[in-house]
């Protein structure tokens, strides 16, 4: 049973998936009962925060959006479970929900056209049951469609994020271990790379060795998409740098697994740091320290990283800085009718 537990961590969230997908009420709640611990840790992004526990999961949030969406639909693009190096095992999960946004949710004012949501779900199981979820869902793409984001605009390209263009997100062999330590050594190798800007500069992270030249980079909406390497420094990294110099990860926080060409990466959260230099995201540089969520994907081919899908709680990032995004929103489109 050892050799196959991830592909049967798969199987187990399946159940749930399915029930998402036609979204229907005592499905999903079944679902997640007999998926989920009792006392299983479920944290999701602001507004949501850390939930009371597994019923929280229907009852605070998927409840009031099939009631916004009520056609409700789950697409997941990638499916992916591994362990990591602490000896837990993860399951990744990579899509978007969609459906026809008829009811404001969040006070986002409906649309009354097709609406998607994407997300980043990461659940630790052990002994057959769900006992942690950490999971964003991009919220800003959502007001961005309903003509409601009251925040600077993105950098980078604002866009439907495709799924893996080699279109095997949902059929990844468990089986071939070998593959995906390679792969999760890339990514490792990496992110330590990165570590060298304090002392190297650009040149000292060796982007070129470890990314391909047609490279993807899917960031979250506010941020958005940034083609090859140098898309990647102007639209994200460049600015990110320059407001967040002092940027450090925690090593002890993230749980890094992989998958056949796939690693996912997970932390609640991940980095610490100030906002200083030019600033960021439009908010001026006061240092004010700030720590960050963020959930990834990468897809490796030939021992390059050529997909990176990436989710940022940056709701989260304006709370900790004082900013209601939400109260904005509300002040932004109050003359709607």
């Amino acid at each position: 049973m050892t050799e196959n537990i991830h592909e049967l961590n798969k199987q187990l969230l399946q159940p749930l998936r399915a029930a998402l997908y036609d979204f229907d009420e005592g499905a999903v709640r079944s679902a997640i009962a007999e998926t989920f611990a009792p006392d299983a840790l479920v944290q999701l992004c602001h507004p949501f925060e850390t939930l009371s526990g597994p019923d929280a999961l229907f009852e605070s949030v998927l409840k009031p959006l099939a009631s916004a969406i009520p056609d409700l639909e789950r697409r997941d693009t990638i499916v992916m479970a591994g362990g990591t190096p602490e000896g837990h095992n993860w399951v990744g999960c990579c899509g978007y929900y969609t459906g026809s946004f008829e009811k404001s949710w969040l006070d986002i004012p409906a649309t009354g056209h097709q609406v998607s949501m994407r997300f980043h779900e990461f659940y630790r199981i052990e002994q057959g049951r769900v006992v942690e979820m950490q999971a964003l869902w991009d919220i800003p793409e959502v007001m961005m469609q309903a003509g409601a984001w009251p925040m600077v605009p993105s950098l980078g390209r604002e866009w439907h994020v495709p799924g893996p263009a080699t279109q095997d997100g949902l059929s990844i062999d468990s089986g071939d271990r070998a593959r995906a330590a390679r792969s999760q050594k890339l990514v490792h190798d990496m992110c330590d790379a990165l570590g060298n800007y304090a002392t190297g500069g650009v040149e000292g992270m060796q982007l070129d060795k470890y990314w391909h030249p047609r490279c993807s980079w899917y960031g979250p909406s506010g941020i958005g998409t940034g083609r090859g390497i140098q898309g990647f420094r102007n639209w994200h990294q460049i600015p990110f740098l320059n407001g967040l110099p002092d940027r450090v990860g925690d090593a002890g926080a993230g749980h890094i697994f992989a998958d056949g060409d796939y690693v996912g990466f997970t932390a609640w959260p991940g980095m610490y740091m100030s906002v200083s230099g030019d600033g960021w995201l439009g908010i001026a540089p006061a240092g004010q320290k700030i720590t960050m969520r963020s959930l990834d994907f990468w897809r490796c081919e030939n021992g390059m990283i050529r997909e990176n899908w990436v989710l940022v709680d940056l709701l989260h990032v304006y709370a900790q800085l004082g900013v209601d995004v939400f109260a904005r929103m509300r002040e932004f489109n109050k003359a709607r009718r």
